[in-house]
């Protein structure tokens, strides 16, 4: 049986949380979202949905805590500012549920 590689890493650092993941695994929590969530995200975390949009089509940069460079699966990102990702995986985990 081929074990899944492990998507992203956390370390904690200066009392931040920084995660290293793929740009394809960003893209299938984005697919796995319900319609709308992007203004859903935006609003909660008070910034315009075309931000998140921005976010998961990989146009963050450093000042927003995202950082992508050449990698396997699209590229690995490494996110300083994990607010967006972490709402969008308990979008996701509610639309999953049925919640």
């Amino acid at each position: 049986m081929q074990r899944k590689r492990k998507s992203h890493n956390i370390n904690h650092k200066n009392n931040t949380i920084m995660i290293r993941t793929t740009f394809d695994r960003l893209r299938e929590v984005k697919d796995s979202l319900p319609h709308g969530s992007m203004d859903a995200i935006a609003q909660e975390l008070g910034m315009e949905p075309d931000a998140v949009r921005a976010f998961f089509k990989g146009e963050g940069n450093e000042e927003a805590g995202y950082h992508i460079e050449p990698g396997p699966e699209g590229g690995i990102v490494t996110l300083t500012d994990t607010r967006i990702l972490d709402v969008a995986l308990r979008l996701a985990w509610v639309a999953q549920k049925g919640l």
